[in-house]
């Protein structure tokens, strides 16, 4: 089943950046999204089937970070829940083009309920995301 398929909602997310070029090169190139519609000021991206849309907004708020397991978890953030190969694969796809990682990739809640790797980073713009691989993806929301 698809994303397209799923009875799972897809999220759409506008988020600022401050050079559309460098946005172009990190979704498209570093990360490998299609890009949809675009106008001067936004383009659309195809994140595994959500919309995410960076538009220019060159005015930039404070980043604030919150203490998780030892690392300072950079806060607001965003991110996907991939399989385990698709994380590792994203993980050698970034560290490839260079990417610099916030928190590097690691396994959380290791024989735990809810163990997952999972890995911080920043867009160029200084937006933070987190992509996470569950061990057993029926324990996303596990306490």
């Amino acid at each position: 089943m698809s994303v397209l398929d799923s009875p799972i909602p897809r999220f759409h997310l506008a988020m600022p950046v401050d050079d559309l070029t460098a946005a172009r090169r990190f979704y498209g190139e570093v990360l490998g999204l299609q890009n949809g519609r675009s106008a001067e000021t936004w383009i659309d991206w195809n994140m595994y089937g959500h919309q995410v849309v960076t538009h220019l907004a060159p005015a930039r708020t404070q980043h604030i970070h919150n203490p998780v397991d030892g690392h300072d978890v950079p806060v607001p953030h965003f991110g996907l829940i991939l399989t385990i190969e698709e994380f590792h694969k994203l993980t050698e796809r970034l560290r490839t083009a260079g990417v610099p990682f916030v928190i590097e990739p690691y396994v959380r809640f290791a024989g735990q309920a809810g163990e997952q790797w999972t890995m911080f980073l920043l867009d160029p713009a200084g937006n933070a995301l987190e992509f996470k691989a569950f061990a057993d993806d029926s324990q996303v929301f596990a306490t």
